[in-house]
């Protein structure tokens, strides 16, 4: 019984001695079709066309003699290895490593790589691929059939970035192509590909990164979430429903993470936005005054994040924006709530300034199916060089989960 296996990463370069021996030796070779075709596979090999690999684990491990398993790049980077490692399958794997596709794509771009985000596109996971674009500079795609460059760009919709697409990486039918995201979605693509997507925000200076992946989003100094409004607009003035106690209250409830699109509507000084992108998510930020849009632009500037900004009247202005996974609502009634909670987010917070608009902010949400909690807020900021009372604020906060994710 096979309790070993050799996977041998392969990115068009010469194998290596160490990757040679192994497939000398081998008795049953899985891979890929182009895989199986190199001449170093044994003739008297065994051959397995890899697709599931869970069942190609189940073959190996029931396979007498020496088991490989091919793979494109670094099988150990979103590849094989994990799979092959499940404790079910009672495997020992060995590895033989080449040049991922991720960092053989930026090569070929010739663009450094520490300060991108890496994702994976299914048809499942799609949307939230894209939003990761959406909120990050520079994002490397691992695409699929259904969810390749074309299908990336059309749920871009408006936002501009640029694609490098980079087909057939280590092949004889390599080849890449640099287009914008407008025109990505008029050609049809080899698989497999790797897209590099950049466009969101100023790229990592040289020497600034410290983290793969990351890259600071605040500038130098600046500390934490639920920041004083001066950080925001200069002036220290917040608007209704604006303190910073009220915004990490809505954060916290609406938790906002990679991979998520949340929607700030009426979204004043940009506060919210801009900590919500500062977690990682995309943020689409929605108000009907320019003045409004324009301190937003400039918060997300300022915080070098990406937060897309719509000028327009709720909830007209939200039947063309994709589809969110979580809403904070600033205002615009019952009708703005109810036209949110037709989109099915997870989860929606908003704020009343009395009970009797809480109530009906409730009833709304609880009659379109979500799960409501209110809370009354109070907070006193004290003056400490006299510990006086210098202003309070008290606003009910209402948030909503959907009623088939509620606990």
């Amino acid at each position: 019984m096979a309790d070993r296996v050799t996977v041998i990463g392969w990115d068009g370069s010469p194998l290596t001695s160490a990757a040679t021996a192994a497939l000398s030796a081998a008795t049953l070779v899985a891979g890929a079709a182009h895989h199986l075709e190199l001449p170093e596979v044994p003739e008297r090999a065994e051959r397995i066309r890899l697709g599931s690999v869970d069942l190609a684990a189940r073959r190996i491990a029931g396979h007498r003699g020496s088991a490989v398993v091919l793979a494109d790049g670094d099988p150990g980077f979103f590849g094989v290895v994990r799979t092959l490692r499940k404790p079910e399958h009672g495997l020992e794997v060995e590895v033989v490593p080449a040049v991922s596709s991720v960092a053989t794509a930026f090569a070929r771009a010739g663009m450094p790589w520490d300060d991108a985000q890496t994702v994976v596109a299914h048809p499942r996971t799609l949307r939230r691929a894209v939003n990761v674009i959406r909120a990050h500079h520079k994002v490397a795609v691992l695409t699929s059939p259904g969810a390749g460059p074309a299908e990336l760009a059309l749920l871009l919709e408006n936002v501009h970035r640029t694609f490098v697409i980079c087909e057939e990486l280590g092949t004889v039918r390599e080849r890449v192509t640099v287009l914008t995201s407008d025109k990505t979605a008029d050609h049809t693509w080899r698989d497999p590909n790797v897209v590099i997507v950049v466009g969101s925000g100023p790229e990592a200076a040289a020497g600034g990164a410290w983290i793969a992946g990351r890259r600071p989003a605040n500038p130098e100094g600046v500390r934490g979430w639920a920041l004083p409004a001066a950080c925001y607009d200069g002036s220290g003035e917040t608007g209704e429903g604006e303190s910073p106690g009220l915004r990490a209250a809505q954060l916290a409830r609406l938790g906002p993470r990679t991979g998520d699109l949340v929607w700030d509507i009426g979204c004043g000084s940009g506060a919210l936005a801009v900590e919500a992108a500062r977690f990682g998510a995309a943020v689409i930020a929605v108000d009907k005054d320019p003045g409004a849009c324009a301190r937003t632009a400039e918060a997300a500037r300022t915080f070098q994040v990406g937060v897309q900004v719509v000028r327009g009247v709720a909830p007209h202005v939200l039947e063309s924006l994709p589809e969110p996974d979580v809403v904070r609502i600033g205002g615009g009634g019952a009708a703005v709530v109810t036209a949110v909670a037709d989109r099915r987010p997870e989860r929606i917070v908003t704020h009343a300034s009395n009970r009797d608009e809480a109530e009906a902010l409730g009833a709304a949400l609880a009659g379109n199916g979500y799960t409501v909690e209110c809370a009354l807020l109070q907070s006193v900021e004290l003056d400490t060089s006299d510990w006086a009372e210098r202003e309070r604020s008290v606003v009910f906060l209402l948030s909503a989960v959907r009623g088939d994710l509620a606990p």
